[in-house]
């Protein structure tokens, strides 16, 4: 017998005999190969590589995140201060959310110093969340059921916005998670412990929920641990939020604060549902991907900090369904349906109609539901089957024709477009964020401009770093380059 089942036998062991024959026992599947699981890893793995980098190559970045990260991690292979001159003129990222795991990635860049390897660094991590969550289902369930529910997940709407949306540090949450959450469902609550203290290093808000994960230990009767486990990651989210970022931040404060509802707790509370159209839709579409069947169980309390703090947010952006915010949900979500199904096949007292969509209908649902979902959210893993993601097209081109344009080391500033491919190798600024005129201006005229962009470039350049002449290098397709005259 492996180690994981009489570990669990030991555990279950310890459960009285009079506690009832109808309170679900902890039962595991024999140990099983795992190469089916990582096969399935692989996959998807290929296929977010396939979503970022064609995303990338043609010049799609959503936001200035993946430029801030990727000088982020340049900063730190170079084992300097992250300072990332994207959010500001020696703004250290520290001061603006806590994300030194991104430390890690350094490496990384040692051996390929681009922003490609940094995305498809993103992709496995998000990939491997895929095989811990598969091979876990392939504990409880049959390796059919496991491999199929590994395919929802992979599918799921939620990893696919946060491959699509740039770079984020929430890449590593996501199989920490998955993680945490395989070792509390094979009893190994120590070891849940122990892997969910990096959340705290990956941003501010998950040390509130290594505590949810401290109180779920709490209530398996871990009460010891799991009451470490909560302070701790309450008192790093105190610290974080209230010492160290303000530390770093030159205004001394916490910038987010700003992002939550005042008024005391009557409007924090009323203001979680409210509007309601719009997070009784979030909440429906995270339950929907697993059949409803996941509120069978507690490890959904893991969940509750991520949407507590985004429902009573005052900024509507952390609402909905877009973006990457619910990226850090799905392995809670689908492991809680691992979880349920599991607690509902040993429960003699359930109802016999929920065991039976337990155990012969919620895989199938739920996969299905995750393919169709694909289809009617124009989710971007329909994008790997379309010859048009493997082929360049004229305005690349010429994006492409005019950043080469831009020496290595050069002080650049840039808008939207150009940024997450210069970040990796210029002194990249927002547009205006240089103290000194920049050697160079990479524009993309085709969005973002209130109420038009500029006609005359050169004065527009002048007006932004008076003292400072520019000449336009290329203005073709929308996409123009100005150099400084000296």
């Amino acid at each position: 017998m492996s180690q994981d089942a009489t570990a669990a036998d030991r555990a279950t062991a310890r459960i009285p005999a009079q506690r009832g024959a109808g309170r679900s026992r902890h039962r595991l599947l024999p140990k099983r190969t795992t190469w089916p699981y990582l096969l399935l890893g692989l996959v998807f793995c290929v296929g977010y590589s396939v979503v970022s980098l064609s995303r990338y190559l043609h010049d799609g970045s959503m936001s200035w995140d993946t430029a801030i990260f990727v000088e982020e991690v340049r900063q730190y292979a170079d084992f300097h201060a992250p300072i990332v001159h994207v959010k500001g003129a020696d703004a250290n990222i520290l001061g603006d959310h806590f994300s030194p795991i991104m430390a890690l990635l350094a490496p990384l860049w040692w051996l390929l110093p681009s922003t490609a390897t940094l995305l498809l660094a993103q992709s496995a991590l998000f990939a491997s969340s895929v095989t811990v969550v598969s091979a876990t289902a392939g504990r409880f369930v049959s390796r059919a059921k496991a491999l199929c529910l590994g395919t929802a997940y992979g599918l799921s709407w939620g990893l696919q916005r946060a491959v699509d949306f740039d770079l984020h540090e929430i890449a590593f949450a996501v199989p920490i998670l998955a993680v945490v959450l395989r070792n509390v469902l094979l009893r190994r609550f120590h070891r849940a412990a122990f892997w969910a203290l990096p959340l705290t290093m990956v941003k501010e808000d998950l040390g509130v929920t290594v505590a949810a994960i401290g109180l779920l230990l709490f209530l398996l009767r871990e009460r010891v641990l799991g009451a470490m486990l909560a302070v701790f990651g309450l008192g790093m989210t105190a610290l974080t939020v209230w010492g160290v970022i303000p530390h770093f931040n030159s205004s001394g404060r916490y910038g987010y604060r700003d992002k939550l509802p005042s008024g005391g707790w009557t409007h924090l509370l009323t203001g979680l549902l409210s509007p309601a159209d719009v997070k009784l839709t979030t909440l429906g579409m995270l339950l929907g991907v697993t059949g409803f069947l996941a509120l069978r169980s507690p490890l959904l309390l893991v969940a509750l900090p991520t949407l507590g703090w985004r429902f009573v947010s005052s900024d509507p952006d952390y609402w909905g369904t877009a973006w990457h915010y619910n990226a850090v949900l799905m392995p809670v979500l689908f492991l809680a349906l691992v979880d349920a199904v599991r607690r509902l096949r040993d429960r003699e007292d359930a109802p016999g109609w929920l065991r039976a969509y337990a155990d012969r209908a919620v895989v199938p649902a739920v996969t299905a539901v995750a393919l169709a979902l694909c289809a009617t959210l124009s989710l971007p893993a329909a994008s790997v089957l379309r010859p048009s993601t493997y082929t360049s097209t004229p305005r690349g081109d010429a994006i492409s024709r005019a950043l080469a344009l831009v020496p290595d080391g050069a002080v650049v500033e840039s808008n939207i477009t150009g940024m997450s491919r210069l970040a990796a190798r210029t002194d990249l600024y927002w547009l205006g964020g240089a103290t000194a005129g920049p050697q160079y201006l990479v524009l993309d005229l085709s969005y973002g401009w209130s109420p038009s962009p500029p006609a005359d470039l050169p004065a527009y350049a002048a007006q932004l770093h008076p003292g400072h002449s520019y000449r336009v290098l290329t203005d073709q397709m929308q996409f123009a380059v100005l150099e400084q005259v000296s």
